[in-house]
């Protein structure tokens, strides 16, 4: 548990508990996302669906990075995770991504996962706005994973038609933003 920093992110003005609350339901989040992502990419099946599927799997491994990459920040804060998974998952600051009821239709799967990186796009900024300016290690933190969930964001509406977002998907090394935290 780092002291200083806990008392330089309330010195800062940062509400200690309502950041640690966020940070805990996002890594929440992801660690389900990361589950239920896995779900959904088994059954992204036929033509349609094995073209979506090495995207969808890139999501899936940055989503697990994420988890690691804001437990150990959770913890420098004081925090600390739910001993019970069931209550982790329940507090997940986005709701389950789960599959649609008809598992073949891929659009369906398409618009789950885009809402899934939707609602981690607004709890990311959600963390930015909040740190900015004041708690500059979290901040750092929350701005990476908020990059790549944009990413993966357009990547899903691309497939779903809603237009072109001018990114590709990443060849070699997954979470180019959130890797230095992983080391």
């Amino acid at each position: 548990m780092a002291k200083v920093t806990q008392e330089m992110v309330k010195k800062s003005g940062v509400d200690l508990n309502v950041l640690l609350d966020l940070l805990i339901k996002n890594a929440a989040a992801e660690l389900t996302t990361f589950y239920y992502y896995t779900i959904l990419r088994a059954n992204l099946i036929g033509l349609e669906g094995e073209g979506i599927k090495e995207i969808a799997e890139t999501a899936r491994i940055e989503d697990l990075n994420h988890f690691e990459a804001l437990v150990p920040r959770i913890y420098e804060l004081g925090g600390k995770l739910p001993d019970d998974m069931k209550v982790f998952h329940d507090i997940s600051a986005c709701p389950p991504a789960n599959l649609p009821k008809d598992p073949t239709d891929v659009k369906a799967i398409l618009q789950v996962l885009v809402e899934a990186e939707r609602c981690a796009v607004r709890g990311y900024t959600h963390l930015c706005n909040m740190t900015f300016g004041k708690d500059h290690r979290t901040y750092d933190l929350v701005l990476a994973i908020l990059n790549e969930e944009i990413e993966h964001e357009s990547w899903f509406s691309e497939f779903l038609g809603e237009g072109p977002s001018g990114h590709f998907l990443r060849r070699g090394a997954t979470s180019p933003f959130v890797g230095k935290f992983l080391k």
